[in-house]
Order: structure tokens, then C-alpha cells, then sequence
């Protein structure tokens, strides 16, 4: 039971890396919290076991990436796995312009998916239909970016990085941009550096997995995973007793010592062993939410 932080590697599927993570570590019972493209490398949380049951919490986060952009082309998919299918000069393009292209994207955001995503349609990815060369009309969608920065400029590439909510497609982040500089554009490389609350923690490679795995035996995979509770570390801890513990497990609500004013918090024993997650009751009470099998 616990979360890997895999490096995911560019050419593979999340889906993909997920079934070489299983196999690796013999796993029945894994999934990944968020799916990120095929080009994309970086940050895909791996929950194993009872972390499954907290999954919702990491796929529900904030995530930050770091783009590579190609100006003045674009592309089927809008990255660089598509077919171009327009070109228009850079020549105005300038680091100021840029700067004030990305100033209005910050802030709450409407999106429209692209039709190459895994958005459902009628129990079908989009991805299948825009293979066919069907399009479907998308419902826009509202996401957050909190921060937007400029790293480098270089002609017809820019390097962006991007702190966003959850669901925020960054290849249409880039088109967009790439529409309003007036010269259209397609992401060629993608990075997640961080999936909330991750900061700066250690990634595992698939070759680093592997490594392990032949020098230390299968033992030693578990050094390479989080405890459960890190997914939830930004709810406040409540300390239960023995017995609160025994009736919140029956699944009923139990007295909070003190005033909550968090709608969810981490529940954990007297002696701080991590029990779950806990709902708070508009009458001050906690109720389960998502408990840990005892």
C-alpha cells in the first residue's frame, strides 16, 4: 500500500507505464491519478492497494508543467504528433508580445477539450472519432491557471511554465496562445513537474524501478513508495481515540474535539497511525468518508 511518483517516459501511455508499474511490483490492485499524453513525460502518481481509495484527492489537485511551444504552426492534435496543417510567419513575435499574451489567460479560464482527448463521447474516447475525421462539438469547460511564466524565447519556440487545476488541457493552452500572438502554434515537449501536493518530491523511472528490483529484490520496491496519508496531507489531522476510532469504523459520526472548519480531514489514532478521511457534519460532528481497512 502506498504512492509511486513515476517519471513517466515520452512514447508511452499512462495506461501503459501503469500496466509496467503493476508487473513490476506484482501488484493486483494499482491506477494512476491522471492521465498525461503520450509525448508527455513526468509526474504520474501511482496508487497501490488502499491508496486507491484516496486517488480521487491527487486526480482532483493542481498540477504544473513545463511546455516546449512551436510558433507558427499548426497541427491536428496540436502537438507535435499530428500532421501540420497551417503555417504563418513569426517574424512579429517578440518575448514583450508573448508576456502580454500570457498575462490573459491567468485566472479562471474557459477551455474547449480538444477532440484528441480521452473526454468520453456517448461511451467513445474523441480521440477514436477525430481518427475517423469526425468532429463533435465540445462543451467549454472552466480551469484555473494560477501562474503562467515565460522561461525562454528563441525565434519560433517559447518555453512556458504553467501552474493549473485540475482538468486544464496545456496543448490548448498552447493553441490558444498561439492564436492570440496571431501565428498559431503546437506543443512539441511536455513535462509535469509537479502534481499537488508533490512539490519537488522524488520521481521514480521505469530503468530506476527495474534497477531496484534486480539488485535489492522485490523487498526493496517499497522503499520507492510514499505513505497512504501524503495524499491527503493538506487536510487538517484529527486525533481520535480508541474508542471515537471503533464507532467511526461501524460508520457513525463521532464529536470532534474542536471546531472544524474543513469540509474533509485526516484521521489518524492516539498513537498517529492513519486511520482515513473524514466528512464533517454540519453539526460539528465527523463522519466517515474514506477509511483505511483495519
Amino acid at each position: 500500500h502506498g504512492i509511486l511518483l513515476l517519471d513517466k517516459p515520452a512514447g508511452i501511455t499512462s495506461n501503459g507505464a501503469l500496466q509496467r508499474v503493476k508487473r513490476l511490483f506484482n501488484a493486483k490492485k494499482a491506477g494512476h491519478t491522471g492521465s498525461l499524453d503520450p509525448i508527455a513525460t513526468g509526474m504520474l502518481p501511482i496508487c497501490f492497494g488502499e491508496a486507491t481509495k484516496f486517488s480521487q484527492f491527487l486526480l482532483d489537485s493542481d498540477k504544473s508543467y513545463r511546455v516546449v511551444v512551436k510558433l507558427g504552426e499548426q497541427t491536428t492534435t496540436g502537438d507535435r504528433e499530428g500532421e501540420v496543417i497551417a503555417t504563418h510567419p513569426v517574424t512579429d513575435v517578440t518575448a514583450a508580445r508573448i508576456e502580454q499574451v500570457i498575462q490573459t489567460f491567468l485566472g479562471e479560464i474557459e477551455q474547449i477539450p480538444p477532440m484528441y482527448s480521452a473526454i468520453k463521447h456517448q461511451g467513445r474516447p474523441l480521440y477514436e472519432l477525430a481518427r475517423k475525421g469526425i468532429e463533435i462539438e465540445r462543451k467549454p469547460r472552466k480551469v484555473t491557471i494560477f501562474s503562467l511564466k515565460l522561461e525562454e524565447f528563441n525565434q519560433d519556440h517559447c518555453v512556458l511554465v504553467v501552474h493549473c487545476s485540475k482538468g486544464t488541457y496545456v496543448r490548448t493552452l498552447a493553441e490558444d496562445i498561439g492564436r492570440l500572438l496571431g501565428c498559431g502554434a503546437h506543443v512539441t515537449e511536455l513535462r509535469r513537474l509537479t502534481v499537488s501536493p508533490y512539490g519537488n518530491a522524488a520521481m521514480y523511472t521505469l530503468p530506476a524501478l527495474e534497477a531496484i528490483l534486480a539488485n535489492v529484490h522485490f523487498d526493496g520496491l517499497s522503499s520507492s513508495l510514499l505513505p497512504v496519508e501524503t495524499s491527503v496531507q493538506i487536510f487538517p489531522a484529527v486525533k481520535l481515540s480508541a474508542s471515537a476510532a471503533f464507532y467511526l469504523r461501524t460508520g457513525q459520526a463521532v464529536r470532534a474535539t474542536f471546531p472544524l472548519d474543513s469540509a474533509l480531514v485526516r484521521l489518524v489514532s492516539e498513537e498517529g497511525k492513519f486511520l482515513g478521511v473524514g466528512e464533517v457534519t454540519p453539526d460539528g460532528r465527523v463522519k466517515p468518508y474514506r477509511l483505511i481497512a483495519a
